[in-house]
């Protein structure tokens, strides 16, 4: 089903979900390649405890930023929820509860970066633990907290593959884009659960998520500047 018309709820949810797009991706690059990419040390328990010490603040900013990717994601979900749910109410609920899940399953990896703070805190009562296995186990945390967010993908995935479609049926924006989203998310989704099952393909996960930054920039964009309008098959 297409619609032939556009209500001004959904105009204004569609310009809203384009300028959370940006900040979303803005806020999750910041966290994940600017401060996780400079503090955490791959294989590396203790070079990674002093770097978070001497940089707390920051690490902490990181954490921040995540909370604010999470909340914003909710309020995305809102938004395309608002937009596509003429095109496809069903679709639209399960897309919501996918992408819900996700940022659920995102805000519990998120209390293992917090809990690696405790460990590196020097508090009295883990005075029975030496500095190495504090720092093995804050290491492990972080870790933890990495399996989280490559869990959420999956579920991030296959919401945003639903939407994706709905875009494409609905015909608000271009089919080339809708039909990009829904390649580049199924292709981030597949990538998360290959991490589960082959834990050696993990570096190579970042090239999965190319395609996902495109399409989420360049729908963001679009719903911002242009916004959504009805296209004749």
């Amino acid at each position: 089903m297409t619609n032939t018309h556009l209500e001004p709820n959904q105009v204004r949810a569609a310009r809203l979900a384009g300028a959370l797009y940006l900040v979303t991706m803005a806020t999750a690059i910041f966290n994940q390649s600017f401060v996780r990419g400079s503090l955490l040390v791959r294989g590396d328990a203790t070079r990674t405890a002093q770097n978070i010490a001497g940089s707390e603040q920051l690490f902490r900013i990181g954490i921040a930023a995540d909370i604010v990717t999470f909340t914003g994601v909710v309020l995305l979900v809102w938004a395309l929820y608002v937009l596509l749910r003429p095109v496809g109410r069903n679709l639209a609920v399960l897309a919501v509860f996918l992408r819900l899940a996700e940022v659920a399953v995102h805000y519990v990896a998120t209390l293992f970066s917090l809990g690696a703070l405790v460990l590196l805190s020097g508090a009295e009562y883990l005075a029975p633990l030496d500095t190495g296995q504090l720092q093995a186990l804050a290491r492990a945390s972080l870790s933890m907290h990495g399996a989280g967010l490559n869990l959420g993908f999956v579920l991030l995935g296959l919401g945003s593959a639903v939407f994706a479609y709905l875009l494409l049926r609905s015909r608000y924006v271009p089919k080339a884009l809708a039909a990009w989203g829904v390649f580049a998310s199924l292709l981030l989704s597949a990538s998360a659960i290959a991490v589960i099952v082959f834990p050696a393909v993990s570096p190579f996960v970042m090239a999965a998520m190319i395609p996902m930054f495109i399409y989420e920039v360049s729908l963001g964009l679009w719903l911002l500047l242009k916004g959504p309008s009805v296209r004749l098959a």
